[in-house]
């Protein structure tokens, strides 16, 4: 994505977590999944059924994701098979349109982007769902953050495909050192985020359920709002109790657009990109 210009605007950027913040977190789509991830661990990587519910939720707790933890603590998987595991058998049929989430976001003057730690069909997924598919102009995703390693090499200035077993072979010496996952609630997720999408963090506003996600990105330099409390948390500027009374609590947001606020709800919709 392209710098924004100096437009002067006071915000040029929203950073939307996706997740129980575009979403209720009562809907139960967080319970599905740690149900999915559980089940997973339990058959899968064959780990005792007395230990899987501790573990996850610690590996959560210390790495932000349990499947980030695994990782870090070993276990082998493929991450599209695990994704396929978790995801992919959602109950997503929960998940109803919702047009006033859709008109708000049509009518804010910034950028819209999505920076969420799944992979990139579940963002899909959800986003069509909600119908606000067209509502956002990236997506930042597990693909984006955890780009697979392409099987090339470089001979003679020239890179050419590896042959099968050279790729196993690298694969697997990959494995034995790269198992660390990039993922919220680390600081260097975000600033890998901001980089990656080219935004000024003092003109972007970051909007996260996750008490650490908001104190990481308060201190990666954005504009917090915590979702889904009706509190301040460390780190946040606003509380949020839904997605939808961004209007009452950030009136800023639409701030000098006057004549230009109908002129943005009529334009025409932008496909959105996913960075995976």
């Amino acid at each position: 994505m392209e710098a924004v210009g100096d437009s002067g605007a006071k915000y040029e950027c929203l950073l939307f977590d996706m997740d129980d913040t575009l979403y209720p977190l009562s809907l139960g789509i967080n319970l599905a999944c740690r149900k999915n991830i559980e089940e997973y661990m339990l058959h899968h990587l064959q780990i005792e059924e007395t230990e899987v519910p501790r573990m996850c939720l610690e590996l959560y707790k210390e790495y932000g994701t349990t499947m980030a933890g695994l990782k870090a603590l070993g276990y082998e998987f493929d991450n599209d098979e695990f994704h396929a595991y978790v995801h992919g058998r959602l109950p997503y049929e929960l998940l109803k349109p919702d047009p006033l989430l859709r008109n708000l976001l049509l009518s804010m003057p910034q950028q819209k982007i999505i920076f969420t730690n799944a992979d990139e069909a579940h963002a899909a997924q959800v986003l069509s769902r909600l119908g606000l598919e067209d509502c956002f102009q990236d997506v930042i995703c597990f693909e984006t953050l955890n780009p697979p390693m392409e099987p090339v090499k470089c001979i003679n200035g020239t890179y050419e495909e590896e042959p099968q077993d050279a790729t196993e072979t690298r694969k697997n010496e990959e494995s034995s050192f790269k198992t660390k996952i990039l993922c919220k609630p680390s600081l260097e997720a975000i600033e890998a985020a901001i980089r990656i999408t080219n935004v000024d963090p003092k003109k972007t506003i970051f909007f996260d359920d996750s008490v650490r996600n908001i104190a990481n990105g308060k201190a990666a330099g954005l504009h917090t709002v915590i979702v889904g409390r009706s509190t301040l948390v460390p780190g946040a500027d606003h509380a949020l109790n839904s997605i939808h009374n961004i209007r009452e609590a950030l009136p800023e947001i639409w701030e000098d657009e006057g004549e230009h606020l109908e002129q943005i709800i009529q334009s025409p919709v932008v496909e959105t990109v996913v960075r995976a």
